[in-house]
């Protein structure tokens, strides 16, 4: 729909002063960013869905919704919602796939994606593709979620959730296929430090193909680069239960 969508700028990853501060990014097709209503724009007004389309700024499917106030709008489509459905977002509705509504009214056990961090703030967690949050519990005031990633953390029983799971399950098994199409999402090539010379990158220089020549491994900078905790403490670090679990190499 044309209302819902504008032209996004590239910048190619520079700063207001023209310096890079993202790398191995430019080009890239032109993509048209589509309005979406992560939260509770059209609260206790029932809608229809009338499309399932593509969207080329996130891996999950987007469903356009025509509502009862004749009002439409581009929401994060969950798994199995075909066109014709009807969803509603209120405060406590029918658990039904595409629904929208508050922690406090969703059961244990329920799948949920689209979180609030923070109540009537906008869905923050769990929008990727296939992924979906587990009600594991709820305790004095709060509902325990057991995310994608394993970990379990604590989110107030007032902020929305939508119900079900995040379509396009299957984008983990696509399969680029060749170059170009990277190019075409805006990602420029990467170098491995290895392959520059020792100027460009302290991994650099040597005859051939030869090792980094360094007991671990550090950045084009100079700082280290595996095993080096990067996360800064915030507010929500004392909402987490439990850390996510590491995956076995």
């Amino acid at each position: 729909m044309r209302k819902l969508r504008f032209a996004l700028q590239k910048h190619g990853g520079r700063n207001s002063q023209g310096r890079i501060t993202i790398r191995h990014r430019g080009g890239g097709s032109r993509m048209m960013y589509r309005l979406i209503d992560f939260g509770q724009e059209h609260l206790n007004a029932a809608g229809k869905v009338s499309a399932i389309e593509y969207d080329p700024n996130r891996n999950a499917f987007i469903a356009l919704v025509l509502y009862q106030d004749q009002k439409s709008g581009y929401i994060l489509a969950c798994d199995k919602l075909a066109v014709g459905n009807t969803i509603l977002c209120a405060p406590k509705t029918e658990l039904k796939l595409g629904n929208r509504m508050e922690l406090e009214n969703i059961p244990v056990g329920t799948m949920v994606y689209n979180v609030e961090l923070e109540p009537n703030k906008g869905g923050k967690m769990v929008r990727g593709a296939g992924n979906a949050a587990i009600v594991v519990a709820k305790e004095g005031g709060f509902a325990h979620l057991q995310l994608p990633s394993s970990e379990i953390r604590k989110v107030s029983e007032h902020c929305f959730a939508s119900v079900g799971v995040v379509s396009n399950p299957e984008f983990q098994y696509q399969i680029i296929g060749k170059a170009g199409s990277v190019r075409l999402k805006g990602r420029r090539p990467k170098v491995r430090g290895t392959a520059m010379n020792p100027v460009d990158h302290p991994h650099g220089g040597g005859e051939g193909r030869t090792g980094r020549g360094m007991k671990s491994p550090k950045t084009k900078w100079g700082k280290p680069f595996f095993g080096i905790k990067t996360r800064g403490k915030r507010w929500t670090d004392k909402l987490i239960i439990q850390r996510r679990t590491k995956k076995k190499k």
